[in-house]
């Protein structure tokens, strides 16, 4: 009776999980259906831009930003970039303003934050006499280089009426080291499969901090949040407004990621906690909206909704990846005492292939995102590594749910900058 009652409440959380593969393998379907290329714009861009980028101690990294925007196939009247150099003490304002950018200097120790200072570098621009001529505005990361033909796709997507549109957010380098690989194939299936499947099906792509473009008058009307993961709340407040974000899979930013796991630690248990706290904020409201719109026969209303709220609920991959491992073993040990009963043995017998199906359906939805982005070869020797990167992100994710962790914004540990010739092909 004991080994039944093991097995199943192991079938209903092995179910619970089996819900979640079966999504992402939804997706993953759907994304190998998604346009990977945007029709070019007939005649010349026509779209001003405002290209906004927070940078706290950042004189390192931000020449190679500065570098790649002004090396830009786009007008260069059509274009400008402003630097919020926020809370730093180093010579991130001086770097930014002899590269020719146009630079606000904020101190503010109280509220630091790349949301605080997108908040306030918004404030300042809209608050100009003449206003903004901007017709829309570019969030980018001062350790990010920019593709050439990021403004024209984004030119001519805004030309076919979309309104927020996130291009695809790329790591740099990811042949530099193990950690940085393992990086790149996690943000493959999150950054480039999902938000391709999510087109395909109708969702909103969602918001990934990095890439982000947003037209004038959406801009205006919300207020950039300022908390630890403003990028995923702003996400929210805009699909509970009726905006949708857009995907530009050709539209790329590569930006660099840590070289270890230890210097990513504090940047992960910020992203984590975030998720965390927006999840037990929005998730009920997006259900309830969800059924709402169900009732009033709203359906593609209705599955944008909802696919918002399980995107909180997903857990991240090697949470996932963990789960399902230990599921498979304890269905493996409670089919042990079961052999020999057939009418005992049954229901541990279905956890066990359950278990099997769960791991196999990720180790699908892994691979395909690595092919669909064309993943070089280091990408795929690093899974070797897997199991390590699993457990670290699980004790992390552990960490988060106790309580651990900071929100300031900490400038994540990074080595010297990368030459040009390090950048993967467009």
């Amino acid at each position: 009776m004991l080994l039944f009652w093991l097995s199943a409440t192991l079938l209903v959380a092995q179910a619970a999980l089996a819900f979640i593969v079966g999504y992402l393998l939804l997706l993953t379907t759907a994304a190998w259906r998604a346009a990977r290329h945007t029709p070019p714009r007939p005649g010349d861009p026509t779209h001003h831009f405002a290209i906004l980028i927070p940078a706290h101690n950042e004189a390192l990294l931000l020449p190679e930003t500065l570098a790649s925007l002004d090396a830009l196939d786009y007008p260069r009247d059509l274009y400008e970039v402003h630097v919020v150099a926020d809370n730093c003490t180093d010579q991130t304002a001086a770097v930014a303003r002899k590269l020719g950018a146009t630079v606000h200097e904020r101190q503010n120790p109280a509220e630091r934050g790349k949301g605080y200072a997108l908040q306030w570098l918004l404030a300042r621009i809209w608050q100009e006499p003449a206003g903004p001529a901007a017709d829309a505005f570019v969030i980018v990361d001062a350790d990010t280089v920019v593709a050439p033909g990021f403004l024209r796709v984004m030119d001519a997507r805004l030309a076919g009426g979309e309104r927020v549109i996130q291009g695809y957010y790329a790591v740099r380098d990811p042949g530099r080291g193990t950690a940085v690989s393992l990086r790149y194939a996690a943000l493959a299936v999150l950054h480039f499969l999902r938000p391709q499947g999510r087109m395909v099906l109708g969702g909103s792509a969602g918001l990934k901090g990095n890439g982000m473009v947003f037209a004038a008058e959406v801009m205006q009307a919300h207020r950039w949040p300022a908390s630890i993961t403003e990028d995923i709340e702003l996400h929210m407040d805009l699909i509970l407004a009726g905006e949708r974000v857009t995907f530009a899979p050709d539209a790329l930013v590569w930006a660099e990621m840590p070289d270890t796991l230890a210097e990513a630690q504090t940047q992960n248990e910020r992203w984590e906690r975030g998720r965390v706290e927006l999840a037990r904020r929005y998730v009920p409201r997006l259900l309830h909206e969800a059924r709402g719109a169900a009732r009033q026969g709203r359906r593609g209303r209705a599955f944008l909704l909802f696919d918002a709220a399980l995107e909180h609920l997903i857990p991240p991959f090697s949470l996932l990846a963990a789960l399902s491992g230990v599921g498979l073993l304890l269905a493996g040990l409670l089919a042990v005492p079961g052999r020999g009963r057939r009418k005992r043995a049954c229901l541990p017998g279905v956890n066990l292939l359950l278990g099997v199906a769960l791991l196999a359906g990720q180790a699908i939805y892994l691979l395909a995102g690595l092919r669909l982005v064309r993943a070089p070869r280091q990408v795929y020797q690093s899974l070797l590594a897997a199991p390590r990167y699993v457990l670290w992100k699980l004790l992390l994710y552990l960490g988060v749910l106790s309580g651990r962790g900071k929100d300031d914004w900490v400038r994540t540990a990074r080595k010297e900058p990368l030459s040009e010739s390090s950048l993967p092909v467009e």
